[in-house]
């Protein structure tokens, strides 16, 4: 037999004002599909924290990221298939920025030199 939690609580209520639209608008999502299976403190949890790893990529203890995994499988299914062809952010040290532009020089002699050929 399954417990059943009370649903009727307001799920928006739990919208941050700083939040940006599509955060709330899967986080509200993950609500809605577990609303009833958890009580709602520890589903407010869990959806903070599952917004938490897909936004930011927080890393939490081994038995809480399978759970999220689980449970947001479904939620999350389209937000991470539009995500795969959005342009991805790359981070880089500014000593290798630095060198690859000195390489990049090397290999291009520039306007004046070209001319010469």
């Amino acid at each position: 037999m399954t417990k059943t939690y009370p649903t009727d609580w307001d799920i928006n209520k739990y919208k941050d004002d700083t939040e940006p639209e599509h955060h709330w608008e899967l986080r509200k999502m993950f609500f809605e599909a577990h609303k009833g299976n958890f009580s709602e403190d520890y589903l407010v949890a869990l959806g903070k924290a599952f917004t938490n790893i897909e936004f930011m990529g927080c890393m939490y203890p081994q038995k809480l990221m399978i759970r999220i995994a689980e449970l947001s499988k479904d939620v999350a299914k389209s937000y991470r298939e539009e995500k795969k062809s959005k342009l991805q952010r790359t981070f880089v040290t500014a000593s290798s920025a630095a060198e690859t532009r000195i390489k990049n020089r090397r290999q291009d002699p520039g306007p004046a030199q070209r001319g010469r050929r």
